[in-house]
């Protein structure tokens, strides 16, 4: 029944879109005016002398920016790197820097989980980047900031800029919210450094990649890079312990998701055998106390990193799974190459 209910839902959400196309050419033409505002001068930019490092999309969630983070982290691994992000959904206010006793609330959940798997990186949140990026350098403690979610926040030029976008939907196939999901002009890729094309089902043939590079039309000197997600090789437990797949045969399981985009997520665990019941939920949800009581009904639940920090401590049973980005060493070493010669 609940099943049924999200299938109508979404049946009813695609019409609305379709009627919503009036509108989606006034939010095109809104955003076109704004970025052309930005480009002549008639609104302000500030850049900084710390390196900067701008991870977004153009369209609005589900493109993997938080695990690109992590993976720039890794990369910058011999640095000294601070993370600022807006932390949508948090509870409190202005410029908050991560800590010992920081949570979810604080910080927000995707800031939080950074936080939390990378104790020694700065995590800040400010919804003025400007701000953030002020506070930081106060600290004076950084190499370079890594800006989470930032591609359209023009008040910042930033010193490099990473632009994702899913191999499934591709900007340019894209259309302007409400209709479709670009939340800024597709003209505005020209900005980024680097477009990266994400969750591709696995390492892309030549003849693929190749395709994709036609399709997205990069101006010179701009990098097209594929990359597809890998998952851990054993599901871990809030208390840190680990479980094999098979530890999940003949048990009660639920998959909770609160992101954007789960399909991937649930069609990797339908891969490993996972016999489980599909609990969705919208992006950033919060999980309601009627809700987790729910899920203490089952064996099991497994989620993902995300959700994890939002269900963390009120769930008996919870398992979630880590995933990262992988790219072919030709990419990996061009990302690595264009990120050195910042410093």
């Amino acid at each position: 029944m609940a099943k049924d209910k999200i299938l109508y839902f979404r049946s009813m959400w695609r019409v609305l879109r379709i009627i919503a196309f009036p509108i989606s050419l006034v939010y095109a033409l809104v955003v076109y005016v704004r970025n052309r505002f930005y480009d002549w001068g008639w609104f302000s930019s500030k850049k900084y002398d710390i390196p900067t490092v701008c991870v977004g999309n153009l369209s609005v969630g589900g493109t993997g920016k938080t695990p690109m983070i992590e993976y720039l982290v890794g990369i910058l691994k011999d640095k000294e790197v601070a993370v600022l992000s807006r932390g949508y959904k948090r509870i409190s206010e202005g410029f908050v820097l991560g800590n010992s006793s920081s949570t979810v609330a604080d910080l927000g959940d995707e800031p939080f989980q950074i936080h939390k798997k990378f104790p020694q990186v700065q995590v800040a949140v400010d919804n003025s980047r400007q701000n953030g990026i002020e506070e930081l350098m106060k600290l004076n403690r950084s190499d370079a900031i890594l800006l989470d979610d930032a591609f359209q926040h023009r008040k910042v030029i930033p010193s490099f800029s990473i632009l994702l976008t899913t191999y499934s939907n591709l900007y340019v196939d894209d259309w302007y919210l409400p209709t479709g999901n670009l939340r800024d002009s597709k003209g505005e890729s020209h900005r980024a450094d680097i477009i990266v094309v994400t969750k591709c089902p696995q390492e892309p043939s030549e003849a693929e990649r190749k395709r994709i590079v036609e399709k997205l039309k990069p101006k010179k000197g701009q990098s097209v890079l594929l990359s597809w997600f890998v998952y851990a090789d054993l599901v871990k437990h809030s208390s840190g312990k680990s479980k094999e797949w098979k530890d999940f045969e003949n048990k009660k399981v639920a998959v909770v998701t609160g992101i954007a985009m789960p399909k991937p997520f649930t069609t990797f665990l339908e891969s490993k055998g996972i016999q489980f019941q599909h609990l969705e939920f919208g992006d950033h949800h919060y999980f309601t106390e009627n809700e987790v009581e729910k899920f203490n009904g089952f064996d099991m639940i497994l989620t993902t990193e995300k959700d994890y920090v939002r269900l963390e401590g009120r769930v008996d049973e919870l398992y979630y799974l880590e995933i990262s980005h992988c790219f072919s060493k030709q990419d990996k070493a061009i990302l690595e190459d264009k990120l050195s010669a910042l410093f």
